[in-house]
């Protein structure tokens, strides 16, 4: 079967996040099928972006084929981000009779959080006689309304609202990472019998044998605070509002004489604010690092006692919530902290840590007493529930098969 996959954001080990889209396309290609994903050239989320200059560039990774398509550069949401999905849809519009003559694609799958390119993946499958996926990452236009307060009657919401109602009436299957969309999904046309929930996962591969080494600095610092007796409690994914890090830098100047140390590693938007903030406040038990590459999580993640991961109080998590982070701490048998309330929550589902109320500092700080009363061996046996859980559940052989048993 030939498999077209427009992902705009889609990223590779050599790349970068995002990683969702590769892991899929390799399983898919281990099992024989074919398989090419469609990407544009510059996106925000990626560590390294491919060097194209002017024109499509084709290369293959780990037996998937890539097609990143030359798009403008941006920065944050604004008009610059508009002009490169514009870009990126309108090369693919354009192209779509040479794409579905040359590829012969069986299924195409939209997937690029924003759901314009529903319009591209339809024209395409439709010149192919394939079947049309859509694959749903976070629901636009209620994403930005509710998290970011745009209006629904702004026009690029409608634009949006339009697109995301056509995927649903249009596609052949829709696939959600988020389990509990179905009353939204229905009241925009879906008919729920089109429905597939497939979430977020991890690669074993990538868990086998010993991580690699932690930079000096970082494997020193660690190594000083397990000296001291100190409860090491970490974060390790990007720096942004939605991660509620403020949450947890709160929570750090409650434990200021209690034996812990927080730690935080990754990057993004707000980890300057956040170190000025720790510097300013003198909060001696935080420090913070750089992002070290994902060879490295398995190794950083060992060092850590509690595994944090917090979120705004928002209602768009009302429809579930899918971070591969938790998915990486909980393979790692890391006991979790979870500052949440949402629709799901996989960690109290596999009874791996703890969850609190989100944006409440002292609930994270009582959290952090809770599980450093507790034996080094109950917290080891909730990362081994956790691990089971991922396991079972979360695997990216086991969601690509999913994914594709779904179709049929």
């Amino acid at each position: 079967m030939n498999i077209l996959l427009i992902n705009h954001y889609a990223g590779s080990p050599r790349h970068g996040m995002e990683f969702r889209p590769y892991y899929l396309a390799r399983e898919w290609a281990r099992m024989g099928h074919r398989v090419q994903i469609m990407a544009a050239s510059v996106s925000h989320v990626r560590a390294k972006q491919p060097e194209v200059h002017g024109k499509p560039l084709d290369e293959i990774i780990d037996g998937i084929e890539y097609r990143w398509w030359p798009t403008p550069a941006y920065q944050g949401n604004g008009l610059g981000r508009v002009k490169n999905i514009w870009a990126f849809c309108r090369q693919l519009w354009r192209d779509a009779p040479r794409i579905a003559r040359e590829f012969k694609p069986d299924v195409v799958i939209a997937s690029s959080t924003y759901p314009m390119d529903i319009w591209v993946a339809r024209r395409i499958a439709g010149l192919a006689r394939a079947k049309l996926v859509y694959e749903v990452h976070d629901l636009w236009p209620l994403s930005p309304i509710e998290l970011s307060g745009m209006s629904p009657w702004h026009p690029f919401a409608m634009l949006c609202q339009k697109a995301e109602n056509d995927a649903y009436r249009d596609a052949d299957l829709v696939v959600s990472m988020l389990p509990k969309v179905q009353t939204h999904m229905q009241s925009h046309g879906l008919d729920l019998r089109k429905l597939c929930i497939v979430p977020n996962g991890i690669t074993l591969d990538e868990w086998s044998g010993e991580g690699a080494p932690l930079q000096p600095e970082l494997e020193a610092f660690l190594a000083v605070q397990r000296a001291a007796g100190r409860l090491i409690v970490g974060y390790a994914g990007s720096h942004g509002l939605p991660n509620a890090l403020d949450v947890l830098l709160d929570a750090a100047k409650l434990l200021a004489n209690e034996p812990v140390a927080i730690v935080l590693v990754g990057g993004g938007h707000e980890k300057e604010r956040l170190q000025a903030r720790a510097r300013d406040e003198g909060l001696k038990n935080v420090a913070m690092f750089d992002p070290i590459p994902k060879l490295q999580i398995p190794s950083l993640l060992a060092q850590f006692d509690v595994a944090y991961i917090g979120w705004q109080r928002t209602p768009i998590y009302r429809f579930g919530i899918a971070p591969n982070k938790l998915m990486d701490y909980m393979m790692a048998e890391r006991a979790v902290l979870h500052s949440v309330e949402a629709g799901n929550d996989p960690v109290q589902e596999a009874q791996a840590g703890l969850t609190v109320p989100p944006e409440s500092p002292q609930a994270v700080a009582d959290g952090v007493r809770r599980l450093m009363a507790l034996s080094a061996a109950e917290r080891a046996e909730m990362g081994q529930r956790g691990r089971v859980f991922v396991q079972a559940q979360h695997t990216y052989p086991v969601l690509a098969k999913r994914f594709l048993d779904a179709l049929a």
